[in-house]
């Protein structure tokens, strides 16, 4: 008896054929929808920033958290489903096979070989780099990246580059309620909005 391909849709491990695993492309489409996530590697660190999504205005801004302490020395971006992002960075990594989680993360570290950027996406896979986009923007945000990044960055042309860059794909003005900034440098620091608009008045 031959399964049909909805039956190859319900499992997580069930290949199709063609040596598809559908709910893991589902999660990766998923990631395409999520909000802007950029990372930069420097010299000095790592600059994450991101665009937040404020759906309403009875909404605190504060409480769209897109950025994460892992440690004093990690910090993480994501774009996806945050309660799934979220799952995977207090469990940093559990095992589970019950579905693949609907998020994309860039993970931002500092270790005694320096400064560290990786991207993860649903599918398991993870790829170390020096720059990259996820979200929604990510496609013109990468080519904007590539035409800007080098690896002589500071951390202060980092910023610079990662809000410019946010600002062209997002839909709306650049605030310090709808993004966040973080550098890990060695240490993890979560930039006030005091901050996040010093940055925004480089632009």
């Amino acid at each position: 008896m031959f399964l049909t391909r909805t039956e190859y849709d319900r499992g997580v491990n069930t290949f199709s054929p063609e040596g598809r695993l559908f709910q893991v492309e589902y999660a990766i489409e998923a990631i395409k929808l999520g909000s802007t996530a950029i990372g930069l590697k420097t010299k000095d660190g790592v600059v994450l920033a991101v665009e937040k999504r404020v759906t309403s205005p009875l909404l605190e801004p504060s409480s769209v958290e897109k950025i994460m302490e892992i440690d004093e020395h990690i910090g993480c971006a994501m774009s996806g489903l945050i309660a799934d992002a979220r799952t995977l960075v207090e469990h940093a990594r559990v095992e589970t096979q019950s579905r693949p989680f609907g998020v994309s993360l860039l993970i931002a570290g500092h270790d005694e070989n320096g400064p560290s950027l990786y991207y993860t996406d649903p599918s398991g896979t993870f790829w170390q780099c020096n720059a990259k986009a996820i979200g929604s923007g990510s496609e013109g945000a990468d080519s904007s990246l590539q035409e800007q990044y080098n690896k002589e960055l500071t951390l202060q042309e980092a910023e610079t580059i990662a809000l410019s860059i946010l600002k062209q794909v997002m839909e709306e003005k650049v605030t310090p309620n709808n993004v966040d900034i973080a550098k890990v440098a060695p240490k993890y620091h979560l930039y006030t909005p005091a901050e996040v608009e010093a940055v925004i008045a480089r632009l």
